[in-house]
């Protein structure tokens, strides 16, 4: 499995918009992205600091999104 990119939660929203995702609705400090076709919901927390690494693990597990796929829509 290639390494993960350090992401911002700023730039992975983009990513996840790029990839058919919109914004559901934000709860405290969590934009709750939804992809209407492919029926799924991730929870990306928004602060001004990179992602942890486990997070954005799940964050690409919960959006089906491979690694490849990620740093393409980076």
């Amino acid at each position: 499995m290639p390494k993960l990119p350090v992401v911002k939660p700023k730039e992975i929203i983009k990513a996840l918009q790029r990839y058919g995702f919109s914004t559901d609705h934000v709860s405290g400090s969590h934009y709750i992205m939804y992809n209407v076709s492919r029926a799924l919901r991730v929870s990306v927390p928004y602060h001004n600091r990179p992602l942890r690494r486990k997070t954005l693990t799940s964050i690409l597990k919960d959006s089906k999104i491979s690694v490849e796929q990620l740093r393409e829509l980076l």
